[in-house]
């Protein structure tokens, strides 16, 4: 198990960057190539990541994650 280990078995041959696991790897490789798997149906704009994709869905709702 790599719970508790800091040793990063994957890099990025690109530009040397090292990850934990694969998955990481995979989605920073996306940056190189270009790819962008998450796109909005509301205004077109693609994300390399879910995680961005979600953070951008709240600009298009009427619900604010967080109140003033």
């Amino acid at each position: 198990r790599s719970v508790h280990t800091t040793e990063k078995s994957f890099s990025c041959r690109d530009c040397g960057k090292s990850f934990k696991n694969s998955s990481t790897l995979t989605n920073h490789r996306r940056i190189h190539t270009g790819e962008k798997l998450f796109p909005c149906a509301e205004c077109g704009k693609s994300f390399t990541t879910s995680s961005s994709f979600i953070q951008h869905q709240f600009n298009h709702s009427r619900d604010k994650p967080y109140s003033c």
